[in-house]
C-alpha cells in the first residue's frame, strides 16, 4: 500500500489546526481510501495555543506527528526542512488556514498515479486582498524577466512531491532553500492544475507585503544575475572613484 505524507506547516494557527486535520482525513478516507497516510504539522514556534492543540491531535491519531520548531526558522525553510521530514512515497504542501483547498489532494494523487513526479496548484484567481494580489502578479512578471530560470507564477508551493524528489532536496544542502525556484530548475516531470485561492477560514493572515518582498528578495539572489552585477557595478564604481580621487591629490601635490 502506497503512503501518502501531508505536511501541514502552521504559525499561530489555533484556530485552523484541528479543522484542517480533520478535512485531511476525510479527504483521504472518502476518496484515497486504498493509500495508507501519515499528517505532519511544523509549527514555526507559534505564540498561541497552536501546540497545544496540535499534541492534543497527535495523542488522538497515530498518524499525525508534529515537529515543533525551538525558534521561528521563517516562512521558507520550516516547511522546507517539514518535507524532509515525511516518510510516503509523496508528500504533499498543504497550508493550514484553507487557502489550500484540501480537495485538490485527491487531484494531485491522480496525476501523480499517471506518472508526474510533481503536481502543483497554481492560483489562476483568488478571494484574498486585491492589492497582495496583484503585487504578486507584479512580482513574478518582473522576476521572469530578469531570471535566466523558469519563474512559476502564483504558485506558493501547494503541491505533491514525489518521494524522489524529496530525496534530491535532503541532498542540496541549501542554507536558503527557495521550493519555488528548485521545483522549476530541477526540471522533473510536473503537472500544474488551476484552483481558486479561498479566504482564510479562521485567524489573521501572516502574509504582507514585508514578506512578499523577502520572498522577491530571495528570488533576486537565488535565481537571476541582478544582484551579482549590482555588486560588481559598485565594485567597479567605488574603484573608480577611489582612482580618480588619488589621481587629483597627487596632482594638487605637484602643484
Amino acid at each position: 500500500m502506497k503512503k501518502i505524507s501531508i505536511v501541514i506547516p502552521c504559525y499561530n494557527e489555533e484556530e485552523n489546526v484541528e479543522a484542517i486535520s480533520k478535512a485531511v482525513e476525510q479527504e483521504i478516507k472518502e476518496k484515497l481510501a486504498n493509500y495508507d497516510y501519515e499528517i505532519l504539522f511544523i509549527d514555526n514556534c507559534s505564540t498561541d495555543k497552536t501546540k497545544e492543540i496540535i499534541e492534543k491531535i497527535c495523542k488522538e491519531n497515530s498518524k499525525i506527528r508534529a515537529i515543533f520548531n525551538a525558534k521561528n526558522f521563517g516562512q521558507f525553510n520550516s516547511p522546507y526542512y517539514g518535507m524532509l521530514q515525511s516518510t510516503g512515497d509523496c508528500t504533499i504542501l498543504l497550508c493550514a488556514d484553507f487557502q489550500d483547498p484540501v480537495d485538490m489532494i485527491s487531484k494531485f494523487v491522480k496525476e501523480w498515479e499517471n506518472g508526474y513526479r510533481i503536481v502543483i496548484g497554481i492560483k489562476k484567481s483568488s478571494k484574498e486582498n486585491k492589492l497582495m494580489y496583484f503585487l504578486r502578479s507584479l512580482y513574478y512578471k518582473i522576476i521572469r524577466k530578469m531570471s535566466d530560470t523558469e519563474q512559476i507564477e502564483h504558485f506558493t508551493g501547494f503541491g505533491l512531491y514525489d518521494k524522489t524528489f524529496i530525496d534530491v532536496l535532503r541532498n542540496l544542502d541549501d542554507p536558503t532553500p527557495f521550493l519555488r525556484g528548485i521545483v522549476a530548475e530541477l526540471g522533473f516531470s510536473r503537472k500544474d492544475i488551476p484552483y481558486e485561492q479561498a479566504k482564510r477560514r479562521a485567524g489573521k493572515t501572516h502574509n504582507n507585503f514585508y514578506k512578499l518582498y523577502d520572498a522577491a528578495m530571495l528570488s533576486l539572489t537565488s535565481y537571476t544575475k541582478v544582484g551579482l552585477r549590482i555588486a560588481t557595478f559598485r565594485r567597479n564604481i567605488y574603484r573608480t572613484c577611489k582612482f580618480y580621487s588619488g589621481t587629483c591629490l597627487s596632482y594638487i601635490k605637484v602643484m
